[in-house]
């Protein structure tokens, strides 16, 4: 999907204002395994995914740990640097060649601050992260493996076919062993 599209369907914004922020919004081909943002890095961009497939990612105690998905039609921004000026825990790599499109917040700020219906854009990505952090841990304090793998796949359709089993479980936060047997219960 679009930017624009996107802009459209989720946001609710005005054409006019749609056409600014496409045109703000560089748009890059890049290939997979591109790190887009390293931990301890300080950007303050925005990212939507238009083609392809970004993983958001930590390192504990010398495991790489899963945190995120973001496939097409995905926007994210690392909150930590843009609203909060703190240090970065994670980093995003493409998983496949994609299309990205990035732009500075500062850039993007200057209409925030001017114009009340882009504070609309400002609200949905805050909700937006809001809503993904609360579905993340009631995921793990309340869904057994089982659930959390059903609504993996309901949310992701193909991601299968896309990711290495590996940061599947991890991101369900399970090992590849468990990660097997539920796949095998469920035949896929």
């Amino acid at each position: 999907m679009k930017l624009i599209d996107y802009l459209k369907k989720n946001v609710g914004l005005p054409g006019d204002l749609i056409t600014l922020l496409d045109h703000l919004f560089e748009k890059e081909d890049l290939p997979k395994g591109h790190e887009l943002l390293v931990e301890g890095t300080n950007s303050k961009k925005f990212f939507f995914v238009e083609n392809g497939l970004m993983r958001l990612y930590y390192l504990k105690d010398g495991k790489d740990i899963t945190h995120h998905f973001l496939q097409e039609c995905s926007i994210y921004t690392p909150i930590e640097n843009v609203f909060l000026n703190q240090y970065y825990p994670y980093n995003l790599v493409l998983l496949e060649n994609s299309v990205i499109r990035t732009v500075d917040y500062a850039v993007i700020e200057q209409y925030v601050d001017t114009d009340p219906q882009l504070q609309r854009l400002s609200r949905f990505l805050a909700v937006s992260a809001i809503k993904q952090l609360s579905d993340q841990l009631h995921s793990i304090k309340f869904q057994t493996a089982q659930e959390r793998y059903n609504i993996l796949l309901q949310n992701y359709p193909g991601i299968l076919l896309r990711v290495p089993l590996g940061h599947i479980a991890s991101y369900l936060g399970i090992t590849q062993q468990t990660l097997s047997v539920i796949r095998a219960e469920n035949g896929k």
